[in-house]
């Protein structure tokens, strides 16, 4: 019980050494023990998620040493959702994997997948700006392999500037956290957020400097402007499951600056309190437009996920931006639901490409064995994506448009948003028609054949759709305690600094 927090962080490290180990047995072995990991992970958090919510906070200290001098990891309600979704969203994308043989298709699937959770948990739970930096890089380690997993056409270039512009945000991040250490001399988020709140006149234009840089690097794993050219290549020419995966991936970007920003540079920080949110919020906005005629413009099914995915980025970026309590409960909810989406998403666009045997929203091809299945995924995973009623995407859209009301920038933020949402809605009618109703007069080309498991895989991952809607309320209420603590950061301040070690 004492070493809950720490779990979904050694579990994945554990299992990764041990899939290593039964590699001799084969892939079926694997399978099972990945599979049973990441169910048990989803277990661990749901746990961690009640307990939470039951008893607060939970602090771990690694060696027993107290914050701030020794490392930290911190379970609140944020951390371990996100700790959930990344476990639900990762047992889908994996589920697919192994139906659709994927995961046989290179060397050390299976360890790397597990690495790479270990790596975004770690991000998630971890309580200092250092240790988010080192599992930002074990994350990215993973993912540099993951990306070129299986050998696709385009992967190794695609790769490498996923690789060189990620050491560039890691060579700044190292940049920012040594001035913010040096100012401060200290490397915990709490004690960090204490020490700006008392920091001197002389200090507050490098501290502001060192903050606008971590910005840069967080907006680097978001794909935010001017630094989501990366993001397209990368998701679009990865393996499905592995592009499933990488949903989460800008999520930790977001997740940091909701969570290093909003607590050091949150209202006790002086003269730097908020100073980071015009910049997210119109930034946001200018990357959600970019990201519409990306959309709009794609020539190829998995790109044009891959740019739903930097819109769904853009509107939680506007959402942090517009900082209000309403909004951040908005963008929590809306969070989760865009995370799944797009995972399930990634997979709907690779079995379309097989059946279809071609992924071009330029071409005609023959009508496809199960088009009626396969066009009736795409349509629901459409409305979801697109935030049409009846889906959770619709209600994560009204509570972020409805705390923009009080903004003074509501005009432009309405304007972009909702434009937005109505092209967004006629690129994927237009891809629709094109690979469902615009077709040659042809018998069928390909015998390509369904895997129940797969759809099984890919409802899963949609599913949490649906779901968000019945429990809206209960939801809706779990996103409003969520937002309310992060708002109120005295709490996590106080709970982190002041625990006591275990005897």
């Amino acid at each position: 019980m004492i070493h809950t927090p720490i779990l979904p962080v050694v579990l994945p490290l554990i299992i990764g050494f041990v899939l290593l180990i039964v590699k001799r047995f084969g892939i079926k072995v694997q399978q099972a023990v990945s599979l049973l990991a990441v169910a048990a992970l989803i277990l661990i958090s749901i746990y961690s998620f009640i307990k939470t919510s039951n008893e607060g906070i939970l602090v771990y200290t690694l060696g027993n040493w107290q914050a701030p001098f020794g490392i930290v990891l911190v379970v609140d309600q944020l951390s371990i959702l996100m700790v959930l979704v990344t476990s639900l969203l990762a047992f889908g994308a994996l589920w697919y994997a192994i139906s659709e043989n994927i995961d046989s298709k290179g060397a050390h699937f299976h360890p790397l997948f597990q690495l790479q959770l270990f790596g975004i948990n770690g991000a998630f739970l971890t309580g200092d700006v250092f240790n988010l930096f080192v599992f930002f890089e074990i994350l990215l380690l993973a993912s540099y392999s993951l990306l070129l997993h299986g050998q696709g056409e385009g992967r190794t270039k695609a790769g490498l500037h996923y690789v060189i512009i990620n050491l560039v945000g890691s060579t700044l991040f190292l940049f920012a956290v040594g001035t913010l250490y040096g100012i401060t001399g200290t490397l915990n988020i709490a004690d960090m957020a204490n020490k700006i709140a008392t920091l001197s006149p002389d200090n507050v234009g490098v501290v502001a400097a060192a903050g606008l840089l971590l910005l840069v690097v967080f907006g680097l794993k978001a794909a935010m402007f001017p630094l989501y050219l990366w993001l397209p290549n990368a998701y679009g020419r990865t393996s499905a499951p592995i592009a499933a995966l990488f949903a989460i991936m800008t999520k930790v970007g977001l997740y940091a600056i909701i969570r290093v920003h909003g607590t050091i540079f949150g209202a006790d920080a002086g003269e730097l309190a908020y100073y980071h949110i015009p910049w997210v919020l119109y930034i946001g906005l200018f990357t959600l437009a970019l990201a519409t005629l990306g959309v709009l413009s794609s020539k190829e099914i998995r790109n044009q996920v891959a740019y739903l995915v930097l819109a769904s980025v853009s509107i939680l970026l506007v959402s942090i931006g517009i900082n209000s309590q309403e909004a951040l409960s908005g963008t929590i909810y809306y969070m989760v639901h865009s995370t799944l989406l797009a995972g399930g998403f990634f997979l709907v666009a690779d079995i379309i490409i097989k059946a279809r045997k071609s992924g071009s929203l330029d071409t005609k091809m023959p009508i496809f064995n199960h088009a009626i299945l396969i066009g009736s995924l795409f349509f629901i995973f459409a409305i979801a994506a697109a935030g049409l009623p009846p889906l959770s995407g619709f209600f994560g859209k009204v509570m972020i448009l409805s705390a923009a009301l009080e903004h003074k920038d509501t005009a432009l933020i309405l304007a972009v948003v909702l434009t937005s949402s109505l092209l967004i809605i006629v690129a994927l009618a237009k891809s629709g028609t094109t690979i469902f109703y615009d077709t040659k007069q042809e018998e069928p080309t390909t015998e390509y054949k369904i895997s129940k498991s797969s759809v099984a895989s890919i409802f899963f991952l949609f599913a949490f759709a649906p779901l968000l809607v019945i429990f809206a309320n209960p939801a809706t209420e779990i996103a409003n305690t969520i937002a309310a603590n992060i708002f109120d950061t005295s709490s996590y301040i106080t709970t982190v600094l002041n625990f006591e070690t275990r005897p």
